[in-house]
């Protein structure tokens, strides 16, 4: 398999660089809608928000879906200091202790963006004896914002409330031999995958093997992505990170496969046909376990859905982070995505 890996790495960029924290999805649905137009596809939408493109396959008789969910971790204004910062609430698994001094943007409900950056309330050493000891919390990173404001009404005045969306800017980076780091990979970086895999078969005039359903959720970072999922489809395969950790065989250059996440063991014939598929396509992979982790898929096992589940995808270091990955890894995973979705 010949994947566009410039194709690859330029969709993974601009699907990073496009804000969506969960629930947030004005600004990356118009993205999904453009690639797929790109390559002859149409998006259905049902009341989640849950984009859909949908490929006839050779034997319609059945239908499986390939999920990677669209929202990233990000925060929502709870309320604004007296000297003008915006305290926040975050909307996924935050770790607070990673994300001082980075720089993010405010939408506000009323279509207004502006800049600032995460600051500790005790922020220089300089000023204050605890800088470097005060626990990063909720209750202690704030905005601060690149305006000229010091009063909580000015923030006001600026068209900013309780419940506007802010988005951590991502800083992608893509080193000489490979390696990608920035803020969320997971899951921009499966989203980028699935479109690579669409465009193989669209230039190669490939049909999946059965009906293939390529699922794009936004709300995976709190637990609800795939609980709903259309009746048709009876095989659920999400794609995912792979977490690197002390028991892993997988590495930032393979593709892993899941065989558990925290709540359950995935199905056991559909992941021994993704085995079966990662052979097949001669791409490095591994088979792990998952700590802490959960995905779509076992989501849709949750939902009560009549399906089989299983998850794949790239090795990724530092999750929940800035994170890091490789080429190598993200093309082995849209080789195994073909493999199973062109052969089954």
């Amino acid at each position: 398999m010949n994947i566009d890996l410039s194709y690859l790495v330029n969709t993974m960029r601009h699907l990073i660089e496009t804000p969506s924290p969960v629930g947030y999805y004005d600004a990356i649905k118009p993205v999904i809608e453009s690639y797929a137009a790109e390559l002859g596809y149409t998006v259905t939408y049902d009341n989640r928000d849950t984009a859909y493109i949908t490929v006839e396959g050779e034997d319609t008789s059945k239908t499986v879906c390939i999920s990677a969910h669209a929202d990233t971790l990000g925060f929502m204004v709870r309320g604004i200091n007296s000297d003008g910062t915006l305290r926040l609430r975050a909307v996924g698994g935050i770790n607070f202790a990673n994300v001082e001094g980075e720089n993010v943007t405010v939408h506000t409900r009323g279509g207004k963006t502006y800049t600032g950056m995460l600051v500790c309330a005790h922020h220089s050493a300089h000023a204050f004896d605890d800088a470097k000891t005060m626990e990063r919390n909720e209750n202690t990173v704030f905005v601060l914002l690149d305006q000229p404001v010091k009063t909580a009404e000015a923030v006001r005045a600026l068209g900013i409330r309780n419940g506007d969306y802010v988005a951590i800017v991502p800083r992608f980076t893509v080193t000489d031999n490979g390696y990608i780091k920035c803020r969320f990979i997971d899951d921009k970086a499966a989203m980028a995958c699935s479109f690579a895999a669409l465009k193989y078969m669209a230039e190669n005039r490939l049909k999946p093997k059965y009906n293939t359903v390529f699922a794009f959720s936004f709300y995976e970072e709190i637990g609800l992505g795939g609980i709903y999922v259309p009746a048709e489809i009876s095989e659920y395969v999400a794609v995912d990170i792979a977490i690197l950790g002390p028991d892993s065989d997988g590495s930032e250059q393979t593709v892993t496969i899941c065989a558990k996440d925290a709540s359950m063991p995935y199905d056991y014939a559909l992941t021994n046909r993704l085995i079966a598929a990662a052979e097949r396509a001669g791409c490095g992979y591994a088979v792990d376990l998952f700590y802490r982790y959960g995905s779509d898929a076992s989501q849709a096992i949750k939902g009560g859905n009549n399906l089989r589940a299983a998850a794949f995808g790239m090795g990724v270091y530092s999750s929940h982070g800035v994170e890091r990955a490789h080429m190598e890894g993200i093309e082995n995973t849209v080789k195994l995505m073909l493999s199973y979705v062109l052969e089954g």
